[in-house]
């Protein structure tokens, strides 16, 4: 958490102005009703993998532009497609006695990283995230809480507090991946 927060400082001007940025969407979302919701929940993965980008660039010494956090729309439809699929998959796990559901929505949390970094395809990123995962589950499972319990956090700090723990716990989950996995991509 104490790297993620680093980065953060650091961008502190980028991060917060994004995540103004989605919480204007997502406001705008909740205004169109059902169709707006549906329209958010389409724009949602590739606008949170720009954290991740976001971060990467910044792991790899590249210099940052706002226009990098809207580089997830580059992955929309793989991005799109695992968020369906996985949520799918978690929700029926869940029905399935609740602890089904818990070690996929863990399971997955790799997902968007190797979307955006391996440009791997929905289904194999999907999979190569639980297999990652599931060599150190408990590891995930405690960075997830951590990450939930900050958000939760900053949600109860009038919800004004998510604009330093969403950009915070994703600069953390980015640091996570760097750190098991490592960046593949030149890009960064």
């Amino acid at each position: 958490m104490q790297k993620g927060w680093e980065m953060f400082k650091g961008h502190i001007g980028e991060f917060v102005g994004f995540t103004l940025l989605v919480f204007a969407i997502s406001l705008a979302s909740i205004k169109l009703e059902t169709f707006g919701s549906l329209i958010f929940s389409a724009l949602a993965a590739p606008l949170y993998a720009g954290y991740s980008i976001a971060a990467f660039r910044i792991l790899t010494g590249k210099s940052l532009q706002f226009s990098d956090f809207f580089r997830g729309f580059n992955y929309f439809l793989p991005l799109f497609l695992a968020g369906l699929a996985s949520g799918i998959i978690v929700s029926i796990g869940f029905m399935l006695l609740i602890i089904p559901g818990i070690y996929l929505a863990i399971g997955y949390m790799l997902a968007t990283f190797l979307i955006i970094d391996y440009r791997m395809e929905f289904w194999q990123a999907m999979e190569t995230s639980r297999k990652i995962v599931t060599k150190n589950w408990f590891a995930f499972f405690v960075l997830a809480i951590v990450l939930a319990l900050i958000n939760l956090l900053g949600t109860l700090a009038l919800g004004v507090g998510l604009l330093i723990s969403a950009p915070v716990s994703a600069c953390a989950a980015a640091i996570a991946y760097k750190e098991i996995v490592g960046l593949n991509s030149s890009e960064w």
